[in-house]
């Protein structure tokens, strides 16, 4: 019997599928030999205390004594990693683990040898502060103003106050932050101010929002209207007299940073620890940027090894899967390499920018007023391009993630909820969304980014200047002429 085109189409049809089940098998069956070579390497898909950063395959360290540098405290971090989900589903504050890193000497790492430090470049500062990210991301942030207060004090013109503040960081104090104040103040001027009383001695007075680290730390720098009515920082001791801090921060991640509320009532302040506008270090914008890039790059790398601690593990699926287990199935397999890829390319991008970096704190050392205007630029415009790739990435990564698993993973006990919540939260700070704008306006225009930036209450700027055009509108003569 003559069989028609379309019989053998049916025919060829029924015989290539009936191949490619066989084949689907038998790559099931034989995984490792269709997809792993038989050679030995050091590479770790789940690393040890002791792996380097590169056979992580997170890439070259960024120095050639990194590893050796990082091997201090890799101990540690694994110390933190090991409760940190009890920790945020509790509720505890990391109150002792913050301790252990300041007896770690973790916070004296940028400080000279001759105060207890490490001399850590920035580079190598940032890619610690990843990998304590990936042990638990709420530390970096606690210690993001300490961090920034070492450049201040690094950079730092004024001999006597260098002096006093290294002997106070090589003691193990920390800094946290009283900037922000989350309410109606302007945007051109703190409420929080000074005034001197009936002997002559400063006070401070106000209420300040996002305290981020203060709970935890030995002082608190303060933004503050100073006598002259000028923007300037203070800085006070975390337990004077007057000196509130509250643990009631609200928002949905980043939930033990204790970025909540600051009172000062009559705080006594000394009259030798300002630091005027003028003074602080330069390039602290890119600075501050940079480590909440960090944060989000040790986060993806903590959700690459647990989703993938997990498709390895796990032994429930579909009946539609490709493979019966699920750390076969090429699609889920996909989902984790998408993943991993996100976080590498953010590991790579932080590194970049913490070169700029390096450079700018280099040029204000050497006081080169003219290059130092073009390294602050780079690395600003740098930091923003960063910032615009890896938050999209990580915000993505952190959503995918949930297509590598079942409906289990949605459980609170797993906790895999926390890497969006916490990226969400730090990706919000500073919004990408100006930041692209900017770095649009420097690609077309060529207009410099600022270096530094407010927030607050623009209601009364909307509503004079409504005012102003009024004034205006009503001064002209409507006689013709």
């Amino acid at each position: 019997m003559n069989k028609s085109c379309n019989d053998y189409h049916i025919l060829i049809f029924i015989k290539t599928n009936a191949l490619a089940k066989i084949k689907i098998k038998l790559m099931d069956a034989h995984m490792t030999h269709f997809y792993h070579p038989t050679v030995n390497t050091q590479l770790q898909h789940r690393p040890q205390i002791t792996t380097s950063q590169l056979f992580r395959v997170w890439g070259e360290a960024v120095s050639t004594r990194y590893d050796t540098l990082a091997s201090q405290f890799r101990p540690l971090f694994e110390q933190i990693k090991q409760h940190a989900l009890q920790r945020e589903q509790r509720h505890e504050l990391p109150i002792e683990q913050i301790q252990w890193l300041k007896d770690s000497g973790f916070t004296r790492l940028r400080l000279p040898k001759a105060y207890g430090g490490y001399e850590a470049t920035l580079p190598e500062l940032f890619a610690l502060l990843i990998e304590l990210a990936e042990a638990d991301s709420n530390f970096p942030q606690i210690l993001r103003i300490h961090f920034g207060f070492t450049e201040d004090v690094l950079v730092s013109q004024d001999p006597l106050f260098q002096q006093r503040w290294l002997e106070r960081l090589a003691r193990g104090d920390t800094i946290g932050s009283a900037w922000s104040e989350g309410g109606t103040e302007s945007i051109h001027a703190f409420k929080t101010h000074l005034s001197t009383d009936e002997s002559g001695k400063i006070r401070l007075n106000g209420e300040k929002y996002y305290t981020t680290g203060s709970l935890y730390a030995n002082w608190v720098e303060v933004g503050v209207t100073d006598l002259h009515g000028e923007s300037s920082t203070v800085i006070v001791p975390r337990h004077a007299q007057g000196v509130e801090i509250l643990d009631d921060w609200n928002g949905f991640g980043q939930q033990l940073t204790a970025s909540g509320t600051a009172r000062f009532t009559d705080v006594l302040v000394d009259p030798s620890e300002f630091l005027p506008e003028g003074t602080r270090f330069k390039y602290s914008a890119a600075f501050y940027q940079l480590i909440q890039l960090a944060i989000i790059t040790g986060l993806i790398r903590a959700a690459t090894y647990d989703v993938s601690a997990a498709v390895a593990k796990r032994t429930r699926n579909y009946s539609h899967a490709n493979t019966p287990l699920v750390q076969n199935d090429p699609q889920i397999l996909q989902v984790v390499g998408q993943i991993r890829t996100a976080a590498y390319t953010a590991g790579v991008l932080v590194e970049k920018v913490a070169q700029s970096l390096e450079r700018t704190y280099s040029a204000a050392l050497d006081s080169h007023s003219a290059s130092e205007a073009d390294l602050n630029a780079l690395a600003e415009l740098e930091s923003a391009q960063a910032q615009g790739v890896i938050t999209q990435l990580a915000l993505d990564a952190s959503t995918l993630l949930f297509d590598a698993l079942g409906a289990s993973a949605a459980d609170k006990k797993y906790g895999f909820d926390r890497y969006w919540r916490n990226i969400r939260t730090l990706a919000s700070h500073n919004p990408r969304v100006f930041k692209a704008r900017i770095i649009g306006d420097f690609s077309v225009n060529g207009t410099l980014p600022p270096y530094q930036w407010r927030i607050g209450d623009t209601s009364k700027i909307e509503a004079q200047a409504e005012q102003s055009t009024l004034n205006n509108a009503s001064s002209v003569s409507l006689t013709p002429t």
